[in-house]
């Protein structure tokens, strides 16, 4: 048996800077907000904004070794779900298909668990993450909810009397998350043969009523390099995952830029075309409330459309249906291609047209059955 100090981070050869993307198969996550294998990554949102589904998403289809699932504080039946869904998956492990459950860990810590293992049971997963990554393999862990963490943080803080601080958490929160997300990384491992290995941390937070000014969101956000915001408008109209694309962001894009023109030299272009569309229509929504869509011109009408296209059809996934619940890189990047070539082919036709044969964005909608 092998016996490690949980609160202790296991040591490394040497911390490496990672270049290789965490896939997770969700098409707003790694088209616009990608995160290296070795990446902290931070995923706040009210309640039922679709925190654990996006979190046992990743677990089942994550380009992962090896998954953690950490339920800290969260619901019993949370669990009961992943214990009753994982099985009926399966993966490929050395060119065999195995069920997910051989590669998933469950630390379970419920709510109605003791204080004291609830704090503890984050260090344990990372531990259990550190000791598969000295294997030299690529481990991504699981925390939900850091937020539960830091409340049961905060209720031993205050049985040992402890001056409380913002939010009557302890003044050392900060550096204890701090602690807990360095753990993260590509490293090289000690000892022989020479391998790599990474442990990509995904933090789900849950703010009270969704505001992300609440101490817990506030320090994790300074340490995080990948910010998945979730938005309860969104939650409530149905669009899932519920990632606000204006203020999500992910730090890592310059590190995956040499993955991504090496996958489809286009890629970063495509990408760069689809975030502009999505800015541009925020502002445009303001003139729209204020004087109607009439009062547009063209080119302003297709960014419309197609920002709503990108939000429907691209952005949005059914994590409950068979041909959705997962989408691999390959198509990602051809819907992207094939959004962006309509829309500089419509911005192009309607720029180019004059007099009695100009065309309008209402001709071009008549004649999309056609295509």
């Amino acid at each position: 048996m092998h016996r490690w100090p949980v609160r202790t981070p296991r040591p490394v050869a040497a911390k490496e800077s990672g270049n290789h993307p965490l896939l997770t198969g969700q098409r707003v996550l790694d088209a616009l907000f990608p995160s290296v294998q070795g990446g902290t990554c931070c995923i706040p949102g009210a309640f039922g904004c679709g925190k654990t589904v996006i979190s046992q998403a990743l677990s089942k289809y994550s380009n992962s070794d090896c998954v953690i699932y950490v339920g800290c504080g969260e619901r019993g039946n949370e669990m009961a779900e992943v214990l009753m869904e994982f099985p009926e998956l399966t993966t490929i492990i050395d060119g065999r298909e195995e069920s997910i459950m051989k590669r998933t860990c469950l630390v379970a810590n419920t709510s109605n668990m003791p204080v004291a293992a609830r704090e503890a049971s984050i260090y344990t997963g990372i531990t259990l993450a550190e000791y598969y990554r000295d294997m030299g393999k690529h481990i991504a862990m699981m925390a939900d909810s850091t937020s539960r963490w830091a409340e049961a943080l905060r209720e031993i803080s205050g049985r040992l009397a402890e001056m409380p601080a913002d939010g009557g958490y302890p003044a050392y929160l900060g550096a204890r998350l701090a602690s807990f997300y360095e753990r993260a990384g590509l490293v090289t491992c000690i000892g022989g043969p020479k391998r790599q290995g990474s442990v990509t941390i995904v933090g789900a937070v849950s703010p009270p009523g969704g505001d992300f000014s609440d101490p817990v969101t506030s320090a994790t956000l300074g340490i995080v390099q990948v910010f998945w915001g979730l938005e309860k408008r969104l939650a409530q109209r149905k669009h899932f995952p519920s990632v606000n694309w204006l203020i999500s962001y992910s730090k890592y894009l310059n590190a995956l830029e040499p993955y991504f023109n090496t996958f489809d030299p286009d890629y970063m272009r495509l990408r760069a075309v689809i975030s502009e569309i999505l800015q541009r229509e925020e502002e445009l929504q303001e003139i729209v409330q204020l004087v109607g869509k009439d009062s547009l011109s063209e080119s302003d009408k297709i960014i419309l459309e197609v920002a709503k296209l990108i939000r429907e059809e691209f952005l949005q996934q059914n994590a409950f249906t068979p041909y959705d619940k997962f989408c691999p890189l390959y198509k990602t990047c051809w819907m992207l291609r094939n959004i962006v070539t309509f829309y500089e082919e419509a911005q192009r036709v309607v720029a180019e047209s004059a007099g009695d044969h100009k065309i309008t964005w209402n001709y071009i909608r008549e004649k999309l059955p056609e295509i």
